[in-house]
């Protein structure tokens, strides 16, 4: 087919820098280069990383991987970064294919997937494709030979006969698969979801998942290796250069190894071609262990590469460049935990190998504690699927199961991640996620922001080198100059006053020797760029930054007035003025009555209502008298009513009364009777004064704070059907103080009527702990809840139900089956088993005193004839 004149100027403004490597070898880059030469464009091949004049002169760069010198370079400058298929697309199209669909980048893991759409409905036909084209892949209508995935629901459509019958390389996949690819943020194997026969649609739920081996975490499960790796002589590319060719490394003295293994780790770097210094000016590449200290920053903000020894070691084994930043481990870890982190005890589940030792290590870099038991004071469980025996018992304790991805991104983030977020607590029907752990990269902004900011008190451009205080090393001389004794008292973190982002600081009059800062934040100037030309400029300048902490208290006022209404000019109060309304009231209102202002009532007002309020207001909310539960409101009962519900309780809300759903923080119950409602066994927990729903109806009526005494809540028919006096257990729960059910373990089959969290949450608001029954005790922290401390708890009755376990259940037959087992799992712990209906558990709660067993308790005769 001819090519017009158009066709052979496609790549004329282009000037492509083409990268070799495993995957994209010099005989590929070669024809590569003399097809976009033939199309008009510049092509040139680099064997290693382009330098960086040759990055910054290019418009394209190609590579299969994102593991070479100058992709960091590239996306600062935003030079797109494509795979070989966006010259081939390009010719195909007859015009610049978008780079996005064909990046290398593995965090947009869907970008060599081109996807084509079978017999499946309109939306989801419309979700797959959003999906694919966002993650980095492409779509097409038809089946033709760059189509990799088919999506459909049966093998017998007729783009599935065709893929069949010509036998392409197409997988045929349910859409199950995109489904949980994008809900996790990773690519999973599609071997569970390949028709004819998907795993996904006839594997029990019981059956073991598979687990593979995971090729991509060799050699980057260990921040910290302790011994050299098995060596690969073979360079990259056959007769090019190696990966160490012409670098000049520093290895940090906080890496902490022997000499002898120092000796032959330079041996192989010079063997390599490398120069080892110990000047991190002259270095290229640094090596260290740590996220601190001034080598690192320096290094970090003159963009050198950073890595850990284990980094460097994988170098070693494989003879290819591997950006630090590709892998978790392979970077520096930091001396402090992630916030947040500290104290977490985590466990792990279902992950095997490489994957299990990379996530132990994961969680020790991240400050938590990795336990390889599970046990109840654990916090956490990081599982690969849901099926375990950990994971059922994990759920029982109301531990935090999760995914790996939590963890690595917690990390990447330098932040705890939320466990509730969806793809923390998604597992795939049949995929083992150990499969994809170790996927995650480190985002360069995250670790500027937070370790090397150009703000911080070290500084932030090239400088003469200088004595290192976290590591002792000759190499690197102190400067010339002669040293400041004075500079030995200024800390190295910045405590001056903050100032309000976006909003123009007060500026002291003191003959313009405080002048603007011109940061958001004041630096002391021993840690400037510019170091001082004198000693008395050095001493003005902190005699100027003492002189701003003295007017903290000014600069605070400053911006307290400024969000008064009308400013600081119109009603603002000078410094000077300061107890000019509290201490001399009579001052201000005699000279002008008209613009007298009240201090207190601006002072009621939250700095947001005082900013955007167009005028005073006339009435303020008052304190907060009451925190009122209501339950049983009929008037709020009922779909349409939300929006009167919250009409009512703003209306509460201006008369003094907050209504809350959590009964610890209740001071008062309302309800129309009493009630057996989750809320209202709750509340009388913490015996707060009972009123009757009267006391809501006549203060919205009245629109008026009433006495709630005169609303007692009155129901003594209820009080004869239960057995109990209101009066008497409010003042019972006085004084048992939510304690008591300490020292019960009380157990609940799994499908209870009222549900189980309903129960759980009774309770624990008396002191005792509720875990589901699924065929296992867990009695092993008993003990300390055995203690006698119940000193200060003065309950009556006896505490013999502390020496037994209980089940809560039913008399039906599914629940009767369980009975023997719970009765053989409590003998082996020496407790005695009781199973009871949940009358007992709700008698004690509304009583607020404990009850026998006895006549609560279930037995096979009763199976099938007692009500629930």
């Amino acid at each position: 087919m001819a090519h017009s004149d158009e066709d052979h100027r496609l790549f004329e403004q282009c000037r492509v820098c083409i990268v070799c490597s495993n995957d994209l070898p010099l005989e590929t880059a070669e024809q590569l280069a003399a097809v976009i030469e033939e199309y008009g464009g510049e092509p040139s091949i680099h064997q290693t990383s382009p330098d960086n004049n040759d990055t910054i002169e290019c418009t394209h760069i190609v590579s299969n991987t994102i593991n070479f010198l100058a992709y960091d370079l590239a996306c600062k400058t935003f030079i797109p970064v494509v795979k070989p298929s966006w010259v081939h697309v390009s010719l195909a199209k007859r015009k610049i294919a978008n780079p996005r669909q064909h990046s290398p980048d593995p965090r947009l893991f869907l970008n060599d997937v081109v996807v084509t759409c079978g017999d499946i409905p309109e939306g989801d036909k419309d979700a797959i494709i959003g999906g694919v084209l966002a993650k980095g892949g492409l779509y097409s209508s038809r089946m033709t030979g760059t189509v990799t995935h088919l999506v459909d629901l049966t093998a017998d459509s007729d783009k599935a006969r065709l893929v069949q019958v010509k036998k392409m390389r197409v997988k045929i996949v349910l859409p199950h698969w995109f489904d949980d690819c994008l809900k996790l943020g990773q690519r999973i194997n599609e071997r569970p979801y390949t028709l004819p026969d998907p795993e996904i649609l006839r594997a029990g739920p019981d059956d073991p998942i598979k687990s593979n081996e995971n090729k991509g975490l060799a050699g980057a499960s260990t921040a910290d290796p302790s011994a050299m790796p098995t060596l690969n002589g073979a360079s990259r590319n056959g007769d090019g250069p190696g990966v160490f060719e012409g670098k000049c490394i520093m290895l940090s003295p906080d890496l902490g190894i022997g000499s002898r293994l120092l000796e032959s780790i330079e041996a192989v770097l010079k063997q390599g071609g490398a120069t080892v210094t110990g000047n991190v000016n002259d270095a290229n590449w640094l090596v260290c262990r740590f996220r601190d200290g001034f080598v690192y920053r320096t290094a970090s903000r003159l963009d050198k590469v950073v890595g850990n020894l284990a980094w460097l070691f994988h170098l070693m084994t494989f003879n290819e460049y591997t950006r630090p930043l590709s892998r978790l481990l392979f970077y520096p870890v930091s001396r402090t935990p992630i916030p947040g982190f500290q104290g977490l005890k985590i466990s792990l589940s279902n992950y095997v190998g490489e994957a299990r030792i990379y996530l132990e290590n994961l969680i020790e870099a991240a400050g938590a504690q990795c336990t390889k038991t599970l046990k109840q004071e654990n916090t956490h469980l990081i599982t690969a699927h849901g099926n375990s025996e950990k994971c059922s018992a994990a759920r029982e304790w109301g531990l935090q199961v999760v995914n790996h991805l939590w963890l690595e991104d917690s990390y990447a983030a330098w932040k705890l991640q939320p466990v509730s977020a969806p793809r923390y607590n998604h597992f795939p029907s049949r995929t083992n996620l150990g499969d994809i752990a170790g996927q995650k990269m480190l985002d360069p902004q995250v670790l500027e922001n937070i370790f090397y900011s150009s703000e911080d008190t070290e500084p932030s451009g090239p400088r003469p080198a200088m004595q290192d205080k976290d590591q002792n090393t000759t190499a690197m001389k102190p400067p010339a100059d002669k040293p400041r004794k004075e500079e030995s008292n200024v800390p190295e973190t910045t405590h001056g006053t903050p100032q309000a982002k976006g909003k123009t600081s007060r500026q002291p009059s003191d003959n313009n020797k405080l002048q603007t800062p011109a940061r958001s934040r004041l630096i002391p100037d021993d840690k400037e760029n510019e170091t001082p030309s004198t000693g008395s400029s050095r001493k003005s300048k902190e005699a100027a930054t003492a002189k701003l902490h003295e007017y903290a208290p000014d600069l605070a006022l400053y911006e307290k007035e400024r969000k008064r209404v009308g400013g600081v000019i119109y009603g603002g109060r000078r410094k000077s003025d300061e107890g000019r309304v509290s201490e001399n009231p009579k001052e201000n209102p005699k000279e002008n009555p008209k613009k007298r202002r009240s201090v207190e009532a601006d002072e009621g007002k939250s700095d947001n209502e005082q900013a955007t309020e167009p005028k005073r207001q006339k009435k303020s909310r008052p304190p907060i008298s009451m925190h009122l539960m209501i339950t049983g409101y009929q008037k709020w009962v009922g779909k349409g009513n939300e929006k009167k519900e919250d009409a009512d309780k703003r209306t509460l809300r201006d008369l003094g009364i907050m209504v809350v759903q959590d009964a610890r923080r209740c001071t008062h119950l309302a309800a129309p009777t009493i009630l057996r409602t989750t809320k209202f066994v709750n509340a009388l927990a913490y015996g707060p004064m009972i009123v009757s729903t009267d006391f809501v109806d006549q203060c919205l009526k009245k629109d008026e704070l009433l006495d709630p005494v005169d609303f007692p809540l009155v129901d003594k028919a209820a009080e004869t059907k239960f057995q109990f006096s209101l009066a008497k257990a409010s003042i019972r729960a006085k004084k048992n103080k939510n304690k008591l059910l300490r020292g019960f373990r009380v157990y609940c089959v799994e499908d209870i009527r009222g549900g189980f969290d309903a129960f759980k949450s009774i309770v624990e608001a008396n002191g005792g702990e509720c875990l589901l029954f699924r065929g296992r005790l867990a009695l092993a922290n008993n003990s300390r809840r055995e203690e006698s401390d119940d000193e200060d708890s003065e309950m009556d009755g006896d505490d013999s139900g502390r020496n037994e376990v209980f089940l809560l259940s039913s008399a039906e037959s599914k629940h009767a089956r369980l009975w023997p087992r719970f009765r053989q799992l409590a003998g082996d712990v020496k407790r005695a088993p009781r199973i009871v209906r949940v009358d007992w558990l709700l008698d004690m709660a509304m009583s607020q005193e404990l009850r026998a067993a006895d006549e609560y308790e279930l037995s096979e005769e009763m199976v099938g004839k007692e009500e629930e």
